[in-house]
C-alpha cells in the first residue's frame, strides 16, 4: 500500500502521517532525509533520533540516493519528506541534479516495493501564486512532478490542513 500525505508548513501533516503509521504493525522504519548542516540542525535530528526510537522506529537516514535503501524486515515505512529530499537531490553535488524527479520517483518505487506499507509525507508549496527565480522554480517544478507520480501511484492521498486530514484519494483506511 502507498500514501501520500501533503500539507503546508505547519499543517500537522507529519503528526499525522505518524500517527498512520503507529496504528500499523511492526517493523517500522524512519527514513529521515534532513541534511544537517550545522549544530542547530544535529540537535534537531538527535533529538528525533530520540522521540522514534520511543515509538519504536528504526531510523534510516537519507538525505540523498533512497533508490540504494534496503529494508531488512518487509514492514512499515514512513518518507520524512519530500521537500527536503528533493532540494538535496536537486542541490548536493553528489545528487541527482537536473534528474530529481526521475530519481526521487525511482527511489519511492524502490522502497513501496520493499515494504508493506509506505507512508510519504510531501510538501504544499504551490499555493503562492509568486513569480520565483530559476533555482526557486527548478525546485518547485521537480517537487510538484515528484508528487503528482507519487499521487498517481497511491492507493491514498490526503492533505492536512490546520490538523485535519482530507482524502482526495482511497478514503480515510489506511
Amino acid at each position: 500500500m502507498l500514501t501520500l500525505v501533503i500539507g503546508g508548513a505547519a499543517s500537522g501533516k507529519s503528526a499525522y502521517a505518524e500517527s498512520l503509521t503507529l496504528k500499523l504493525p511492526l517493523p517500522r522504519y524512519y527514513v529521515a532525509t534532513m541534511q544537517v548542516w550545522d549544530e542547530e540542525c544535529a540537535k534537531r535530528v538527535e533529538k528525533h533520533r530520540a522521540m522514534r526510537k520511543e515509538k519504536q522506529f528504526e531510523t534510516i537516514e537519507s538525505p540523498i540516493s533512497i533508490d540504494k535503501i534496503r529494508i531488512p524486515n518487509r514492514g512499515i515505512v514512513l518518507l520524512e519528506d519530500l521537500g527536503n529530499l528533493t532540494a538535496n537531490e536537486l542541490y548536493d553535488p553528489k545528487g541527482a541534479g537536473v534528474n530529481t524527479a526521475e530519481a526521487v520517483l525511482y527511489g519511492v518505487e524502490i522502497l513501496h516495493k520493499q515494504c508493506e506499507h509506505l507512508i510519504v509525507v510531501g510538501n504544499e508549496v504551490f499555493s503562492g501564486g509568486a513569480e520565483y527565480a530559476d533555482e526557486t522554480d527548478l525546485y518547485l517544478k521537480a517537487l510538484a512532478q515528484i508528487q503528482n507520480g507519487i499521487a498517481a501511484r497511491a492507493d491514498h492521498v490526503c492533505r492536512v490542513v490546520c490538523g485535519i486530514p482530507v482524502y482526495y484519494k482511497g478514503g480515510g483506511k489506511v
